[in-house]
């Protein structure tokens, strides 16, 4: 605005001062409103919310842990057993390596007893080939005539076929490892002179897809049953469009899948939630809110929180908050190793503190004003982020101090953040699902390994079993 500009409006009066004042004032808060929402975006990286550390790019925060220092050096404690390469008892092979002649004088020793023996041992590879077996069924014909013919064991269909190990490798490789379709068949060609085709590999894939189909419904079944279990979602693109991979999960069994949508509707298909009666543990996303169990919220995700608002916002009570959960867990931790829940006085007092911090939070938060036309407004009031983290802890602090009342409620949901880690490594590998039928493939085989490996089952062995008509299905207490 210019001076002139500035004049005429003096001139105009009273009102048009006024107005203009007001206009102004409208637009600075709006402008001070943008600004502060582009420095909270710059200010966000994995530390401080629910970005991942990929995010931070280069300009990774500096590590800066909530937790206690301990007392413990780092390294190896006392007692610790090592994992250093022992000499094997019985090894397969063994070569003698003669001393012929002295190496001094030239003299033969070939005759010389030998006085002592300096042994050294190479752990290595066998020749990686494949085996061929050729099963033979003979015929025969009997006296009457009828022709007889031996049967092959099950499983033996084809003239030439690969056999489970093979499959096994393969369907490793590809949704263990997380090679792509060609360097799986290359890696298969290096190291066992098994030239495999892609589609045959798609074949393979396909039909372990079908043999874990039994196996995965139990794991389904068994994670319905559990007292806690963890769930979580994650973007994920199938032939490039936006799909939601869902989890799951407790710390014996997994269960992924995938669906178009993120909220209710994919929660209802996948079919856990809707008949669960035990305690989901989950990061706020309200759709898990509209199932008739108990709840657990992610600890974690508060404490991320916390520190941005305390260091972006200088909100003092977010820091108090902090003490406060990282001391209640500090207490639980330590009451575990001799019972199953806090006395009645300590419960007293956390919660008292806990509530004396959410007072302190209010008072530097207060509502803001109602404008003049509020009667002729709608909608709810306005709130800072700050505000609407304070109300959450209050109102569902049943959920966020669930595991100081209940010694099986974990702290956080790491588990399914976890359970979901390895899927986002395959989306970096990959980039998306062509279809999907091969993301749908994928997750169910990515289930029953996963479940497979929490109960000390290797991936390898478990995708033999698996194809060799024996899967591993976990009969055990979710809980």
């Amino acid at each position: 605005m210019t001076r002139q500009e500035a004049e005429a409006i003096y001139d105009a009066g009273k009102e048009t001062v006024v107005r203009v004042l007001l206009m102004m004032d409208a637009r600075i808060r709006a402008l001070e409103e943008r600004v502060q929402s582009l420095e909270n975006q710059l200010a966000k990286n994995s530390r401080n919310s629910s970005k991942p550390p990929s995010s931070d790019g280069f300009k990774k925060p500096a590590p800066k842990s909530l937790r206690k220092k301990g007392k413990r050096k780092s390294g190896g404690q006392p007692g610790h057993t090592g994992h250093t390469l022992a000499m094997a008892d019985k090894p397969e092979h063994t070569e003698v390596h003669r001393v012929k002649e002295c190496e001094h004088c030239g003299r033969s020793l070939a005759d010389q007893s030998v006085e002592g023996i300096e042994k050294r041992q190479v752990h290595d590879l066998p020749p990686l080939r494949l085996i061929v077996t050729e099963h033979q069924a003979e015929t025969k014909t009997c006296a009457c005539g009828h022709l007889n013919k031996a049967a092959f064991p099950e499983g033996v269909n084809a003239p030439v076929q690969y056999g489970e190990g093979i499959k096994a490798a393969a369907v490793y490789l590809k949704n263990y490892q997380f090679l792509p379709y060609d360097r799986t068949c290359e890696l298969l060609n290096d190291f066992f002179g098994c030239p495999m085709s892609e589609g045959t590999l798609c074949n393979i894939i396909t039909q372990s897809h079908t043999l874990a189909a039994d196996p995965v419904e139990k794991i389904k079944e068994l994670i319905e049953q559990a007292a806690v279990a963890h769930f979580d979602e994650t973007g994920s693109r199938v032939d490039g469009k936006l799909w939601w991979l869902h989890s799951a999960s407790t710390a014996q069994a997994t269960y992924y899948d995938i669906h178009r949508k993120r909220g209710r509707e994919a929660i209802d298909d996948i079919g856990i939630l809707p008949d669960f009666l035990g305690r989901a543990v989950h990061d706020f996303w309200k759709p898990y809110f509209g199932y008739d169990c108990l709840h657990g919220l992610c600890n974690a995700h508060h404490l991320r929180e916390l520190i941005f608002a305390h260091e972006q916002h200088q909100q003092d009570w977010a820091d108090h908050m902090i003490d406060c959960l990282l001391d209640i867990k500090e207490a639980v931790d330590l009451a575990k190793q001799s019972t199953d829940h806090l006395d009645r006085r300590q419960l007293h007092t956390f919660e008292a503190r806990y509530q004396q911090v959410l007072d302190e939070g209010y008072a530097q938060n207060p509502l803001p004003p109602l404008p003049r036309n509020a009667k002729k407004r709608r909608g709810r009031r306005k709130k800072t982020k700050a505000r609407n983290l304070l109300e959450r802890l209050d109102e569902h602090r049943d959920e966020a101090l669930a595991f100081m009342y209940d010694f099986n409620v974990p702290f956080d949901n790491n588990q399914a953040e976890r359970d979901l880690r390895m899927m986002k490594v395959q989306q970096k590998i990959s980039g998306m699902f062509r279809t999907e039928d091969g993301a749908k493939a994928f997750c169910r085989i990515r289930s029953y390994i996963s479940t497979a490996r929490k109960n000390a089952v290797g991936a390898m062995d478990a995708l033999t079993r698996l194809f060799s008509g024996n899967p591993f299905v976990p009969a055990l207490n979710t809980s």
